[in-house]
């Protein structure tokens, strides 16, 4: 009884967190509707200046990442201890690709000038420096989000390979793995909101 009370409390406080995170995009994506609304052509600009291949290809890697990691902890519900391994590790090293598309994307940004505080920008249209900035700011978050939630499944591996984390004790693993589902809807915002922008 006081193991499922436990069980309960360290799920809901999950739930809580993830709530303060839905509300924390959810007030900057509110934030960018504002702008768009007021800014809307230099948007639509800004919007054709990102690379909808990259930010495609990050969509079908972070996708396949959620996956991974449902099918890491249902396999590991069932006893298959290698199977889900190999499956949390598939969700890292996706993790690990999705920040280094990223890096790529931003680093060619930077090399044509296109950055927070940049000349170029602050040469330009108010409605493009805006649109880049809220550009940088929810996809460096989301980023940022990418790395922690990347770093702790790692943890996790490491527990699992360990024997901490086992059919009996899993909610390290369910806990982060909820995170990341977060992470990988958050990113289904972002990706139309920027890249295909209309």
């Amino acid at each position: 009884m006081s193991e499922a009370r436990d069980n309960f409390g360290v799920r809901f406080g999950m739930w809580l967190f993830l709530y303060t995170e839905i509300m924390f995009f959810g007030g900057l994506f509110i934030l960018y509707s504002v702008y768009y609304h007021d800014y809307y052509p230099y948007f639509i600009q800004g919007g054709k200046e990102l690379d909808i291949f990259l930010g495609s290809l990050n969509t079908f890697v972070l996708l396949a990442s959620s996956f991974c990691v449902a099918a890491s902890i249902e396999f590991l519900r069932k006893g298959a201890r290698k199977a889900a391994l190999a499956l949390l590790g598939s969700t890292v090293l996706l993790g690990s690709l999705f920040l280094f598309d990223k890096g790529i994307e931003w680093a060619h940004k930077f090399s044509h000038g296109i950055y927070p505080g940049s000349a170029s920008l602050a040469a330009g249209p108010k409605g493009l420096t805006i649109f880049f900035g809220l550009y940088f700011t929810l996809t460096g978050l989301h980023a940022l989000h990418v790395l922690i939630g990347s770093t702790v499944l790692a943890y996790c591996w490491v527990l699992i390979y360990r024997g901490r984390i086992t059919a009996g004790n899993m909610n390290w693993l369910e806990n982060t793995g909820l995170f990341w589902h977060l992470v990988d809807i958050i990113w289904i915002f972002l990706f139309p909101l920027f890249y295909l922008i209309l």
